[in-house]
C-alpha cells in the first residue's frame, strides 16, 4: 500500500510497495580508476545572427577576434572600420569521453560572453577545444540550436528560456586521443560514488566470490582494489564484474528543501518514543490611535491617545500523535498523516524531533 503526502509544491517520498534495499549493479555504485571524461574549452565566434550579436563598442574583443579570423582567411581588414551586428563571441565547452578515438564526435555547449541578445540562427565558426594541459583535442563547428527565444516590439519584450546559450549535437570532432593503456594495467581501484564501509565490504565479497579469493581488497570505505590475473584481459574482466548485483547500505538521512517544501526520507530512518502535537496559535495586534482636540474657544493642545487591541486565536484543538516504540519509515509517514499537517509543517516537526533526539537520521537542509 502506498502511503505518501502530496501537495502542489511538495512530495513526501515513502514506501511504494517495493522491497527496500533493492539490488544494484556494481557499475552503478563505483567508478573505475582512469575511466573518466576530460573537460574541454575554447573561444570562438558565432556568425549569421539576425542583428542580435555583440555591439562591438561594448565588446571590443569580438572585433579583434573577427579581424584575426578574416586575416587568416586572406581578407585584409587593417585600417578598416566595420561594425557588424551579426557576430557574437562565445565560450565553447565539451567533455571528451573516456577512450574517445580520432574522428569521434561529441556534443558541445555554446554560451555568449558579450552583450549579444540572441544566438538563434547562428553558426559557430571552427573553434579549437583545449584541455587543462593546453593541447587541442577537438575542433567544434556547426549551427547552434537554441531552446529559448526572445521577441520584442517598440514598447515591450518577452524572453523565454535562455536564448544566449545553445548546443551543437555532435558538433566537435576528436582530433587527438588520450593515451591510456588499460589493457596493460595489473589492477584498478574501484571508487565508490557514496563511500560506505558496509557497501565496500559487500563489493569486496561479491568480487571474490565471482573471481576467486584475493581478487579484491577493500582499501577504505571509498576504495576497493581489484587485481587482474596474469594473462587475463582487463576489459573482459570488467565486463564480467560490472553486472554483479548487490545491496548497498545507505545511512539514515532526511533531506529537506525548505524553498519548495520537498521532503525525502531514507528507508533507514528510525524514531524513538516521542509524542508529537501540532496546533495553531495566532496573535493579532492592532494600533488605532485617537486624537483628542480641545474645544474651539478653549485652551489646551491636541493629544494623541494610544489605543491597542490584542486578539488571540488558538484555533481548533490540536491533535497529538504518540509513538510508543522505534518505528520505520512507513510508521513515521502514518504518524505525520494522522496529524493532518502540511509538508511545510512537517519540516518544522522534523527539526524539532531532531533537536529532541527522537529522530535517528541525518537531517540535511537545503
Amino acid at each position: 500500500m502506498m502511503k505518501c503526502i502530496f501537495s502542489v509544491l511538495s512530495v513526501l517520498l515513502c514506501s511504494f510497495g517495493v522491497s527496500i534495499g533493492a539490488e544494484v549493479r556494481l557499475k552503478d555504485l563505483v567508478t573505475v580508476e582512469g575511466v573518466r571524461g576530460n573537460d574541454l574549452i575554447g573561444y570562438g565566434l558565432v556568425v549569421g545572427l539576425n542583428g542580435t550579436g555583440d555591439t562591438l563598442r561594448n565588446s571590443p574583443y569580438t572585433e579583434e577576434a573577427l579581424a584575426s579570423l578574416l586575416q587568416r582567411l586572406g581578407v585584409n581588414v587593417q585600417d578598416e572600420e566595420f561594425r557588424p551586428d551579426n557576430v557574437a563571441a562565445v565560450l565553447v565547452t565539451a567533455t571528451l569521453p573516456a577512450f574517445s578515438r580520432s574522428g569521434s564526435e561529441v556534443d558541445v555547449t555554446v554560451a555568449s560572453i558579450g552583450d549579444a541578445s540572441d544566438l538563434t540562427g547562428g553558426v559557430l565558426v571552427m573553434t579549437p577545444l583545449t584541455a587543462a594541459d593546453g593541447d587541442v583535442y577537438a575542433v567544434a563547428q556547426g549551427p547552434v540550436l537554441i531552446s529559448g527565444f526572445r521577441a520584442e516590439g517598440d514598447a515591450a519584450q518577452v524572453t523565454q528560456g535562455t536564448p544566449t546559450t545553445g548546443t551543437i549535437p555532435a558538433g566537435a570532432r576528436v582530433e587527438r586521443e588520450i593515451d591510456f593503456a588499460f589493457a596493460e594495467m595489473p589492477g584498478v581501484d574501484l571508487a565508490l560514488k557514496l563511500p560506505d564501509f558496509t557497501t565496500a565490504a559487500r563489493i569486496e565479497e561479491a568480487l571474490n566470490t565471482r573471481l576467486g579469493p584475493g581478487a579484491a581488497l577493500m582499501m577504505d570505505p571509498g576504495t576497493v582494489h581489484l587485481r587482474f590475473n596474469v594473462g587475463s584481459n582487463p576489459a573482459r574482466v570488467m565486463s564480467a564484474v560490472e553486472t554483479i548485483t548487490l545491496k548497498p547500505d545507505t545511512p539514515a538521512r532526511v533531506v529537506v528543501d525548505q524553498r519548495s517544501g520537498t521532503i525525502v526520507l531514507g528507508s533507514e530512518v528510525r524514531l524513538s518514543s516521542v509524542a508529537i502535537a501540532q496546533g495553531n496559535l495566532s496573535i493579532a495586534i492592532a494600533e488605532t490611535p485617537v486624537a483628542s482636540q480641545p474645544n474651539a474657544f478653549g485652551e489646551g493642545q491636541t493629544v494623541v491617545l494610544p489605543r491597542t487591541s490584542i486578539s488571540v486565536d488558538q484555533g481548533p484543538t490540536g491533535n497529538v500523535a504518540l509513538v510508543n516504540e522505534t518505528v520505520s519509515l512507513s510508521d513515521l509517514v502514518g504518524a505525520l498523516n494522522s496529524l493532518g499537517v502540511t509538508p511545510r509543517e512537517i519540516i518544522d516537526i522534523l527539526k524539532s524531533m531532531k533537536a529532541a533526539g527522537a529522530l535517528h537520521a541525518e537531517l540535511v537542509l537545503q
